[in-house]
């Protein structure tokens, strides 16, 4: 890539506002800052919607700005990305009371990635809870509940095949969340089995008396299912679980 950047006389970075294209420009740019040369060809231009749900002949028409990237930009990604990497994430949640508007969508980038830390009362992150309101809600499908353009659900922060594994922990684990997924696990191997995956989409998916005690706040997902997964450069586990506070916009501790 640097090869590349070295060739070009000036360089356009165009940006999705979702955190993972915005984790991606963090650690572009926390990579780039080390060398001055090409990191004085950058260009950013933000948009403020998913680029590739636009055809190419209307991208390239937009007229978006494009901000030369400084030394203020390579400083505050540079931050975040340690930040986003670090053991705990404390100095993620810190970003928040930081100015960090050079990069326009970041800020919401740290609260919505945040928001995927279990929850102080149920133990599931945003995303999780938001498919079992949908589910909750009556005649859902797997597919119904994923993320995504025009979907009901919409949380940013997963991509396809991170949300098929969270339904999964949802519905397979000693106290399940959600009955009703007829197939699984959420693998390729599953998607390239047309008989699998035909049963896997018309699953027709309920909450558990169990959900529907998390949805009400009065149950805790991880004090009856073991956790083990990793967050940024946090690993989170049963007996270490970083939990977030959304009332309050805190963080607590283990």
């Amino acid at each position: 890539m640097i090869d590349l950047y070295e060739r070009c006389e000036t360089i356009e970075l165009w940006v999705d506002p979702e955190p993972n294209a915005q984790l991606t420009l963090i650690w572009l740019l926390d990579y780039l800052r080390h060398h001055g040369k090409t990191a004085s060809k950058l260009t950013l231009v933000q948009a403020s919607v998913r680029i590739g749900n636009h055809p190419p002949k209307e991208v390239v028409g937009w007229r978006l700005p494009a901000a030369k990237i400084l030394n203020d930009h390579l400083e505050t990604a540079g931050a975040a990305w340690q930040a986003y990497r670090a053991p705990t994430p404390q100095h993620w949640f810190k970003l928040l009371s930081r100015d960090l508007s050079i990069l326009p969508h970041l800020w919401q980038t740290v609260l919505e990635l945040l928001e995927e830390l279990p929850m102080r009362a149920t133990g599931l992150g945003a995303t999780e809870m938001r498919m079992l309101e949908l589910i909750s809600a009556g005649n859902a499908r797997p597919f119904d509940v994923f993320p995504g353009d025009r979907k009901r659900n919409k949380r940013r922060v997963f991509g396809y095949w991170e949300v098929g594994c969270l339904l999964d922990g949802l519905a397979h684990c000693p106290a399940p969340a959600v009955s009703g997924i007829d197939e699984g696990p959420f693998t390729l191997q599953m998607h390239d089995d047309r008989n699998r995956h035909t049963r896997y989409v018309r699953s027709e998916l309920k909450l558990t008396p169990f959900g529907e005690a998390i949805l009400a706040r009065t149950e805790d997902f991880s004090r009856h299912n073991p956790i083990h997964r990793w967050w940024g450069g946090t690993e989170l586990t049963s007996d270490r679980l970083w939990r977030w506070d959304a009332a309050n916009r805190s963080l607590i501790a283990p």
